[in-house]
Order: structure tokens, then C-alpha cells, then sequence
């Protein structure tokens, strides 16, 4: 049905979850648990690649390409349904889903077994934020949007440093295999708990002006896409990002081969900088994308490209410089910073540049381009550049590859520009058809 901000509000208050507020408070914690299963793999890194007898290019298969591809497509997939359907219900079956079979990881004896689950794990993985997205969009203004699409995306640094600390902590205590097995029960419960949040949109069968179905919503995507420049260059940049985060899923390998750490310990220190520069991060791209919404000529983009020009310099140097130099940890909680400030701004531009009835649509389509090429290129090319490298002699194959990535990061510097740039010009022109 067609309402206001505050009727929404009022429907999922009735459910007993509360106000808007309340919602982005349930759906911020589903998504902690979310990175805290996804990044559970690249945690126990040191634990599990050894014992499951697995290769850099491997590792970086089941991090990277299998993962990727499976949560990538589905999530247009799931965009489309939510766009479509009753969001809570979709959202609790995918929660389901992702926490059985990340109990199932838990079981895995090589990379064949634990590959299939941990493909399988981003079919579920990928309904949430296009569903919670556009839940959020339904009931925060644009003025504070940016705020809210930031307090959710504050699921992950607390998700991935949480996971950290799991590996830090209760991995000796227990195993990672218990670990898997403890946190896919956790994700039972709040599937239930999701169960009791009412979508006060009815279920509905869009039908677009440009057709019915899926061609109507791969039309939108494109329509989209070629109405905003803007759109498809914060997606770009979205896209150059990730790169540079792709290869962050050998850090912990990276710490302990090329840097000296135990394992355990550095599972301890990142998580806790991830939890603190995350949320600060989260929290300046939430409150200060919003201020330069609301008093800048340009959109949210550009602000997303001052930070990358000045925490640049660091984020490189953090990969050449020693655990020693002061560099190494403002380096570390700098590139969280960055990319935890990013989501905010990001996602409320996208979703402001697209149609009201294929926002999740858009979310999805801006997830599959983030992940299966950004991801996917800094992952598994990070994992084939480490192989390639120590093959040819390099002592330090694992630094020379992740600074390889975090170069190529750097096309996000004119991508963020130009999205900041084209803002207003290209939400103007949507208002005005």
C-alpha cells in the first residue's frame, strides 16, 4: 500500500519491534551476525588452511570466486523478489539458509566440502541488505538516509571484527569447527525473530513501464544506469574499492607469514581495530555525508573522494612500512575507516538515483557489481598474484600482490569525483520524468 513515512513506522511497531528506529536497530544486528558468518573463514584463516590442507589459489576460491559468484547473482535475484514480496519473510528465510550452512562449513574435511557450502551460504547471504535497504528507504527522509543506510552497514566492522575476536579467542578454546557450528544456532533464533516483523507494503507483481517481470527490472537497471551517469560512476567507484578489500581476505596470512604476528594475537589486535575505526567510520559517513547533502553543491560521492585522497598515502604505505613504524596501525585502522565510511553515502546515493518501486532492485544490482567484480578480481586474482609471485622467488609474495590491488583501488579517485559531481544534475532529471 501507498503511505507515509509515519504509517510504516506505525505497521512494524504494532509487530512489537518499535519504531523505524527500532527496525534499523533489528536489521543492524542481523547484519553483525551476517559478516560475522561471512568473515568467519578469512578469521580462521591460519587455523583452517592448514589443517584443510589448502592453496593460496584455493583459499582465495573459496573466499573469493565461489563465494562471490553464487551471493552476486542471487542478490539480483533477491532484489527482485523483494521488491516484490512480503521483505520480513524473505529476509528470515535467508537467514535460515546462510546459518545452516554455515554450520555445515563447520563439518567440511577439504576444499571440495567445504566449497559447496560456503557457495551455497551467499544464496542466503544475498537477500538481506537489497530487502533491508529498501525497507530503510521507506522510512527515513532523504536528509537521513545516509545516517540509517550507515548505522546498518555498522554490521561490518562489528561483524568483522567480531569474528576476529571469535578467532582470537574462542578459536583455541573450543576449535573453529565449534565455532561454525555455535554461531549457525545463533542465526536460527534471529530467523524467528525476523519472523515477527509485518511489511507493511502488500505483496505485489510490479510491472514496470518498461514491461513486466524480469525483463521490466533488467530495463530499469539499464534505463537507470544510462539516465544517471552519476549512478553508474559511484557504482564504479564502489566496484575500484573493493578491489583493494578483496585482497584484504589474506591479511591474516599476510600478518603472520610476512609480519611477524602469532596467530591468535593478531586475530585479537584487528578485531579490535576493526570494531573501533569501523564505527567511527560507519558513524563520520553517516552524520558528515548527510551535512553535505543537506549544505554542498555536489552529492554525497565527493565527499567518499576527499577521504581517498588524503587516507591514500597511508593505506599504501601501510603495506611496505613494519609492525613497528607508527604508520603500520594508523595504516590498518585507516583503511577500515575508509571503507566503513563509504557504505552510507554509497548506498543512499544509489538508492536516490533510482526508481521508487526497483530500489531493491538497484541495491542488488549495486551489490552484484561490488562484489562479483571487485571482490572477485581482488580475491582470486590476489590469491593467483601470491601463488605467481612466490613462484618466481619474490621473499614477500603476499605484499607484493595485496600492493598490486590497493594500486588498482585508486581508479575510485576519479569515479568518486565525477558521481559527486553529476549528482544533483542527474537527480533533477529523474524528478523531472
Amino acid at each position: 500500500m501507498t503511505a507515509s513515512t509515519d504509517e510504516p513506522a506505525r505497521a512494524i511497531g504494532e509487530t512489537g519491534t518499535g519504531s523505524r528506529w527500532g527496525l534499523l536497530a533489528l536489521l543492524t544486528v542481523i547484519n553483525v551476525l551476517n559478516f560475522v558468518d561471512r568473515q568467519l573463514l578469512p578469521s580462521f584463516a591460519n587455523f583452517i588452511k592448514p589443517e584443510l590442507g589448502l592453496s593460496d589459489t584455493q583459499y582465495g576460491l573459496l573466499t573469493g570466486l565461489f563465494f562471490i559468484i553464487f551471493y552476486a547473482v542471487a542478490g539480483l535475484f533477491m532484489g527482485v523478489l523483494a521488491d516484490r514480496m512480503h521483505r520480513g519473510r524473505l529476509i528470515a528465510v535467508a537467514i535460515a539458509l546462510w546459518s545452516l550452512l554455515t554450520a555445515a562449513s563447520g563439518a567440511a574435511r577439504g576444499f571440495a566440502s567445504m566449497a559447496l557450502p560456503r557457495a551455497l551460504i551467499g544464496v542466503g547471504e544475498s537477500a538481506l541488505t537489497p530487502s533491508a535497504a529498501s525497507l530503510l528507504a521507506d522510512r527515513f527522509p532523504p536528509t537521513r538516509l545516509g545516517l540509517a543506510m550507515a548505522l546498518y552497514y555498522m554490521g561490518v566492522p562489528l561483524g568483522a571484527g567480531l569474528s576476529l575476536l571469535v578467532a582470537g579467542f574462542l578459536g583455541p578454546a573450543i576449535g573453529w569447527r565449534n565455532c561454525f557450528y555455535l554461531l549457525g544456532a545463533a542465526g536460527l533464533v534471529l530467523a524467528a525473530v525476523m519472523l515477527a516483523v509485518r511489511d507493511p507494503r502488500a505483496p505485489q507483481s510490479q510491472t514496470h513501464a518498461h514491461g513486466p517481470g524480469w525483463r521490466g527490472h533488467l530495463a530499469v537497471i539499464g534505463a537507470s544506469l544510462k539516465a544517471s551517469p552519476a549512478l553508474a560512476m559511484i557504482i564504479g567507484g564502489g566496484v575500484a574499492l573493493h578491489i583493494a578489500v578483496g585482497a584484504a581476505a589474506f591479511d591474516q596470512l599476510w600478518y603472520v607469514q610476512e609480519r611477524g604476528f602469532e596467530r591468535a594475537e593478531v586475530a585479537k589486535i584487528t578485531g579490535s581495530v576493526t570494531v573501533l575505526a569501523g564505527i567511527a567510520g560507519n558513524l563520520f559517513g553517516g552524520f558528515v555525508g548527510d551535512w553535505w547533502y543537506r549544505t554542498r553543491k555536489s552529492g554525497r560521492a565527493m565527499l567518499l573522494f576527499w577521504m581517498f585522497l588524503a587516507l591514500a598515502p597511508v593505506t599504501l604505505a601501510f603495506r611496505i612500512v613494519s609492525p613497528e613504524s607508527p604508520l603500520f596501525y594508523l595504516g590498518m585502522g585507516s583503511g577500515i575507516f575508509l571503507l566503513c565510511a563509504f557504505y552510507g553515502p554509497s548506498v543512499s546515493t544509489v538508492q536516490e538515483l533510482s526508481p521508487p518501486s526497483a530500489r531493491a532492485t538497484l541495491v542488488a544490482f549495486n551489490i552484484l557489481c561490488l562484489n562479483a567484480i571487485g571482490l572477485g578480481v581482488g580475491i582470486t586474482g590476489t590469491g593467483w598474484l601470491i601463488d605467481m609471485f612466490r613462484t618466481a622467488g619474490d621473499p614477500q609474495p603476499y605484499t607484493s600482490a595485496m600492493l598490486t590491488m590497493s594500486l588498482v583501488s585508486m581508479l575510485a579517485l576519479p569515479a568518486f569525483f565525477l558521481a559527486g559531481h553529476w549528482f544533483h544534475r542527474d537527480k533533477a532529471r529523474i524528478a523531472a520524468t
